[in-house]
């Protein structure tokens, strides 16, 4: 079963799966975060997901961030959609600089770079990527 990752966003909300071992986090899609839910309904009646990890933004100083005031809300509602899903929320600080640094590294093109929906999706990936190591017996 699957692990799915959420950078939920204002505008843009970018997703990310693992495969069904859960070693691997791949990029998914950004979607519009008016449509998430639907997309996220779609999604698991297609594959099977034992859980939903939702980026939990907080700043430097462990504070919430202004986001979770919109996360909070959307968690509450995945809960009641998907009761047999465990949602779990996983901190998420540097996860776009993290996201801009792989772009870099990885030659993507200035243009592309500004692509926010690729750094939603990227963000994606390193939360779920995190989240693995850290349930990993070997981390």
């Amino acid at each position: 079963m699957r692990i799915l990752a959420i950078d939920y966003g204002q505008k843009r909300t970018g997703i990310a799966v693992s495969d069904p071992l859960q070693l691997i986090a791949g990029g998914l899609t950004t979607v519009e975060t008016r449509n998430l839910e639907d997309f996220l309904a779609n999604y698991i009646s297609r594959e099977q997901v034992e859980r939903i990890v939702v980026g939990y933004p907080r700043q430097m100083n462990g504070q919430d961030s202004e986001n979770m005031r919109r996360i909070t809300p959307f968690v509450n509602r995945l809960r009641k959609l998907y009761p047999t899903i465990p949602i779990e929320l996983f901190d998420e600080r540097f996860t776009s600089v993290m996201a801009h640094q792989v772009m870099l590294e990885s030659g993507i093109g200035r243009k592309a770079r500004q692509n926010k929906a690729l750094v939603d999706k990227i963000s994606a990936t390193i939360i779920l990527e995190e989240y693995l190591s850290k349930r990993s017996p070997n981390h």
